[in-house]
C-alpha cells in the first residue's frame, strides 16, 4: 500500500513539474518575442538568443548606449529562479554618456543595473537573485553626492543572491562573491570573497 502511494505521489509531482516548466517556457517565448520589438523601439542593441522570463524594465537616456550580447537570460518572473525574485530586472542608462554592456551568455535574476557613466559585464557573468550593480550615489542634485565611477565585472564572475556592487569596482575573472555581500573595492581574479565590506 505504501509503495502504491509513493509511486502515485512521484507521478503527480513529475506531472506538476512538467506542466510548470511547459508554462514557464511558453511565457518566456512570448515575452521574448514582444520584448525584442520593444528594445528595437528604444534603440537597445541585442544579439541572438535573448531569453526572458517575465518582463524586465529598461530606461535609456537619449544618446546613452545599452548593448546585450548573445544568449543572455533575464529572469524577472518571481518563480523563474527558485531562490525567489522580488523584483523584475531593471536596466537603466540614465545620462547621455551612460554605457551598459552585457556580454555573451550572461544571466540576470531580478538584477538592477543603474549606470550614470559605464557598467560592463563581460562574458559568462552570473548575477544571482535580487543583485544590484550601480556606478553612482544617485540623487545628483544633492551636494554630498560624489562623481560616478565605472564598474567592470570580468569573464565568469558569479554574484551570489542579494549582492550589491557599488561604484568604481572591478571584479576579476572567475571570482565568486558570496550572498549578501556589499562590494566597495576591487576584487582580484580567481578568488571567493564575501562580507560587508566584501573581502577575499
Amino acid at each position: 500500500l505504501f509503495f502504491i502511494f509513493y509511486i502515485r505521489s512521484m507521478i503527480i509531482s513529475k506531472l506538476i513539474n512538467f506542466i510548470d516548466n511547459l508554462w514557464l517556457n511558453f511565457k518566456s517565448f512570448y515575452c521574448s518575442l514582444f520584448f525584442r520589438l520593444y528594445l528595437k523601439c528604444i534603440n537597445v542593441e541585442f544579439s541572438t538568443g535573448l531569453k526572458l522570463y517575465g518582463f524586465p524594465k529598461f530606461k535609456k537616456a537619449t544618446l546613452a548606449i545599452i548593448k546585450i550580447g548573445k544568449n543572455v537570460t533575464l529572469r524577472s518572473s518571481p518563480t523563474s529562479n527558485l531562490i525567489g525574485i522580488n523584483r523584475p530586472c531593471i536596466v537603466s542608462a540614465l545620462t547621455p554618456v551612460a554605457k551598459i554592456k552585457i556580454g555573451d551568455n550572461c544571466g540576470l535574476s531580478g538584477t538592477v543595473i543603474g549606470a550614470f557613466s559605464e557598467i560592463i559585464l563581460e562574458d559568462n557573468v552570473r548575477c544571482g537573485a535580487n543583485t544590484l550593480i550601480t556606478d553612482s550615489d544617485w540623487h545628483l542634485d544633492d551636494p554630498r553626492v560624489g562623481e560616478s565611477l565605472p564598474i567592470k565585472l570580468c569573464n565568469n564572475v558569479w554574484l551570489g543572491e542579494d549582492v550589491k556592487v557599488l561604484k568604481g569596482v572591478t571584479i576579476g575573472k572567475n571570482s565568486v562573491i558570496g550572498a549578501g555581500s556589499i562590494v566597495t573595492k576591487n576584487i582580484p581574479s580567481n578568488v571567493s570573497a564575501a562580507g560587508n565590506p566584501c573581502k577575499v
